[in-house]
Formats: structure tokens, sequence, C-alpha cells
């Protein structure tokens, strides 16, 4: 090995590869893959009562449940606001869901 971190085999020269470098790299693939899950362009949903936007366990808005999916919005003290029961009202901003929420009147 030289003093600039090569390793010489039969007279041809190598560069070592650093363990940071290779630190570095398996970062930026799980960077990439969570990147590729989180941005799904589906909206949150939540189950939630559709006379009281109560929000009801996800059972409840299955097959013959008294729920309904809300989509967007946030839920507070038990309660879903900010966005709609129609899906394609509502857009997914990526990681942390930071797009646009609108409310249908209801």
């Amino acid at each position: 090995m030289d003093d600039n971190g090569k390793t010489t085999t039969n007279g041809t020269a190598r560069r070592r590869m650093r363990s940071g470098a290779v630190a570095l790299g398996g970062m930026g693939l799980l960077a990439a893959s969570l990147v590729a899950c989180g941005s799904s362009s589906e909206p949150d949903k939540r189950c939630v009562s559709k006379t009281s936007l109560d929000k009801l366990d996800s059972k409840e808005c299955r097959s013959g449940g008294r729920g309904t999916y809300y989509y967007g919005g946030t839920t507070s003290n038990g309660k879903a606001t900010g966005g709609s029961f129609d899906k394609s009202a509502v857009s997914r901003g990526g990681i942390g869901g930071g797009g646009s929420h609108k409310s249908s009147g209801g």
C-alpha cells in the first residue's frame, strides 16, 4: 500500500473503498426507498360517522358498518376536519401529506 491509500497488486494501482463512502451510498439507497414508499397518490383516510364526523373504528367502514371514509384533513378531539368524503377532492402531498385539502359541504 502506498501513502495515498492505494494498494498495488502486480504493478497496477487500485483505490480502496472507504467505509464512509459505503455508508453514504447505503443511506442514499435508504432515502430513495422511503421517498418511494411515502409518495403514494392515495390520500390519508379515516373512518368517521357521516353525520357527526366522529372518528370510528375502521371496521365500521367495512360492508354493513355505520361509518364512511373521510379523506385528507386531520382528527382533533375525536372529530375529523379539513378533508372530504370525496377522495378526488383531496390530494396527497408526499411525505407528511402536506398537500392541499379541500373540504366539501355536507
